[in-house]
């Protein structure tokens, strides 16, 4: 994590160069610098770099708002109800061809990422404060501390996902 600095932040190519790099070397796959100074901000404003291979359970924020704009990539959004049904999958792409590049949730649903692009570049923006227990991980999916578990699940997941979007067309 790198935190920018002073009271005007900026973004440009060097720091997203760098933190490509740095998502790569993580063990989670995905680095981010923070726009906001501090946990205790009301609002927090993040540049995300995500790998495909990055695992992010299923989990929900209750109490905040959630919101991304796509710099790079392309990646599905997959809303889930309490038991780990698909309810929703917002597509998103920096393209705007391919589709839409924002999206905003308002509620605490049951929420992962499916990266479609070798990488993904965010820009999250929420409500503070920061608290480390105010994140429900979902009963319905792995930890991350269970790498292959992980793996099978996203890959399930990947599939459920498409006959998802085959009984909706």
């Amino acid at each position: 994590m790198f935190i920018a600095e002073g009271p005007v932040a900026e973004i440009g190519v060097d720091a997203i160069e760098t933190l490509r790099e740095a998502a790569r070397r993580s063990a989670k796959h995905r680095a981010r610098i923070n726009m906001h100074a501090e946990s205790d901000d009301l609002l927090h404003e993040m540049i995300i770099a995500i790998d495909r291979d990055s695992y992010i359970r299923p989990h929900r924020h209750p109490g905040k708002s959630e919101s991304f704009h796509i710099v790079d990539g392309a990646v599905d959004v997959v809303i889930f109800d309490d038991t780990g049904e698909i309810t929703r999958v917002v597509s998103l792409s920096a393209d705007p061809r391919q589709g839409n590049f924002y999206y905003r949730m308002s509620q605490a649903l049951f929420h992962t990422l499916i990266i479609r692009t070798e990488q993904l570049i965010v820009h999250e923006v929420t409500n503070g404060p920061f608290r480390p227990d105010g994140t429900d991980f979902a009963g319905f999916a792995p930890p991350d501390i269970a790498p292959d578990a992980a793996a099978a699940y996203m890959e399930e997941l990947t599939r459920r996902v498409a006959v998802f979007r085959g009984a909706r067309s």
